[in-house]
């Protein structure tokens, strides 16, 4: 299995919408389309023209990773949209593209890295975890409560 990781281009548009989906539903976290998933429908103006980055994994022309940085301030990254279809979990895509991320956040500049993921999404706080981000904070929301991960890029 040949994985490239790449940077977005418009053409993956309707393919990171049905990435996005397929991934979040099993997991019980996916909410229908609203005000929290503007950033998909404009992703070279939240992520690539604001000093951040969005990274596809693709298998023979078949998106089926994708994850972002998006800019918090001058030292602070946040990692977002990290998704890896149901049939390619635990392959080491989700790595290759965090890792991927960290790398671009530090040629970027930047020193700290923050994520959230929910409570509902077990094998993603142990992958951050395993990763060396650490929780900060939790936030109860209607669906489910919100974790806070960081880590120090130094």
């Amino acid at each position: 299995m040949n994985v490239e990781i790449r940077q977005y281009r418009n053409s993956d548009y309707d393919a990171v919408w049905d990435l996005h989906k397929a991934a979040l539903a099993p997991e019980g976290a996916f909410l229908e389309s609203g005000p929290w998933d503007d950033d998909l429908k404009d992703i070279d103006g939240h992520y690539l023209q604001q000093h951040g980055e969005f990274l596809v994994a693709t298998i023979e022309n078949t998106l089926v990773g994708m994850g972002a940085l998006r800019k918090v301030n001058r030292l602070t990254s946040e990692i977002k949209r990290m998704r890896v279809h149901p049939e390619h979990q635990r392959s080491g895509i989700g790595q290759k593209l965090l890792d991927e991320l960290e790398k671009k956040a530090r040629i970027l500049g930047y020193k700290n890295l923050m994520l959230d993921t929910t409570d509902k999404q077990k094998a993603a706080q142990n992958f951050y975890r395993k990763n060396g981000y650490h929780e900060i904070r939790r936030e109860k929301r209607p669906q489910f409560t919100l974790i806070f991960f960081v880590k120090s890029l130094e």
